[in-house]
């Protein structure tokens, strides 16, 4: 009833910047929080960073000064800037979100299929 698609991953430098984005389609009536993830083999998802539908966001230790997350609720749609990369943050980013459907009052929660991020040289 809902995707989440991402775009935007690659294979940066270290000190490069990437943009990701992620647009949610389908039995959209509301989003409510949306978040960016990550995971690398054999770890936990980590969550990286978070935005409400008001706009206030929170950001992981480790990604804080370097990461934007913003979000158009018109579109529904959820970016995450990430700026002076690092080997470490090489992961793949999922997108995550609370959607409310046109079905009914209570919010479901989704994914994306993740991109790939590499920060190599």
């Amino acid at each position: 009833q809902v995707q989440l698609v991402e775009s935007g991953g690659g294979l940066v430098q270290p000190g490069g910047s990437l943009r990701l984005s992620c647009a949610a389609s389908g039995s959209v009536f509301s989003i409510d929080a949306m978040r960016w993830y990550r995971q690398v083999p054999d770890n936990e998802r980590e969550l990286v960073a978070v935005v409400t539908s008001g706009g206030s966001a929170n950001y992981a230790d480790s990604v804080k000064g370097r990461f934007t997350i913003s979000r158009d609720n018109a579109l529904n749609t959820v970016d995450l800037q990430m700026n002076s990369l690092k080997p470490d943050d090489t992961a793949v980013y999922y997108c995550n979100a609370d959607v409310r459907l046109k079905s009914g009052p209570f919010h479901y929660n989704y994914w994306g299929q993740g991109t790939q991020v590499t920060v190599s040289s």
